[in-house]
């Protein structure tokens, strides 16, 4: 039986190499997007001014926060905490630990996100996503991304490029998908930003080329599902596992007012995972 051969960094506790049947599976960071998989933490996407106001005070945050662009703490195999601290407080004022874990069994990758609320008494609302990307040559147009189920009433929400931020309206997913399952990937797929899918029933796709399984994607914990790669000749598509969104184009300045936000009482916990079968 084949088995997964992975690497992994301490810098955004990032999943930088999956090998399988001795073929690289994961982009290579080289072309067109400089990364590998980043953690979307402690926001997805972007703030409709790039700042926030959390307890009545003003905190910029960066597009999908700040975790990407942080050292972790080693604390096993392929395992990682990132704690709170004073670079961090300046961006986003909770006691938090966040914790990266992957695990592999056979063909399969699990990826598990777990955060804890440290403090004893403030209540912690954060956002969280995952964001890996899978080496495919979309561009020749035989990429398919096929859904577990048939999608009755699936919805897209448009992303304004204009703000890099939600739409307000949400279209019927229908419009781009082939008998209520399948994604054909074309060069233009992307000219407007991912493809944001909402109102899912189904909890796994699966990438393929020209017929044939590369991944299956599952994203159980998760309430949307971003699919995007870079417009050009890229040879990768990423599938974005978000429980929040990005900001709308009518977002309040308010953290606590951004949609799906997650609230954690002190001393709680919670943990969320995705997980990616390799063919």
């Amino acid at each position: 039986m084949d088995t997964l051969h992975i690497k992994t960094s301490k810098f955004g506790a990032e999943l930088t190499s999956v090998v399988y049947k001795g073929t690289e599976r994961l982009h290579d960071a080289k072309t067109f997007w400089n990364q590998h998989s980043p953690i979307l933490f402690p926001i997805v996407g972007k703030l409709r001014y790039d700042a926030t106001i959390i307890n009545g005070k003003e905190y910029a945050i960066p597009k999908h926060g700040f975790a990407m662009n942080m050292n972790f703490t080693k604390i096993g195999n392929h395992y990682y905490k990132l704690r709170a601290n004073e670079e961090t407080l300046k961006q986003f004022p909770f006691d938090f630990e966040l914790y990266v874990k992957y695990t592999t069994f056979r063909n399969k990758l699990i990826v598990n996100y777990r955060v804890v609320n440290k403090s004893p008494n403030e209540t912690m609302l954060f956002g969280i996503g995952g964001h890996p990307g899978f080496k495919v040559d979309y561009y020749k147009e035989k990429a398919t991304v096929e859904f577990e189920e048939e999608e009755d009433d699936i919805k897209i929400i448009p992303v304004d490029i204009s703000v890099g931020l939600m739409d307000n309206r949400t279209i019927d997913g229908n419009t781009v998908l082939e008998n209520k399952k399948i994604l054909r990937i074309k060069k233009d797929s992307f000219v407007n930003d991912a493809i944001v899918f909402t109102n899912i029933k189904s909890k796994s796709v699966i990438l393929k080329n020209d017929g044939k399984k590369l991944v299956k994607f599952n994203f159980r914990n998760f309430k949307y599902l971003g699919i995007w790669s870079a417009v050009g000749d890229a040879p990768y598509v990423c599938f974005e596992p978000w429980y929040n969104t990005p900001d709308y184009v009518n977002s309040t300045k308010e953290f606590k007012e951004k949609k799906d936000i997650i609230t954690l009482k002190p001393r709680q916990r919670t943990s969320l995972s995705y997980s990616v079968e390799f063919f």
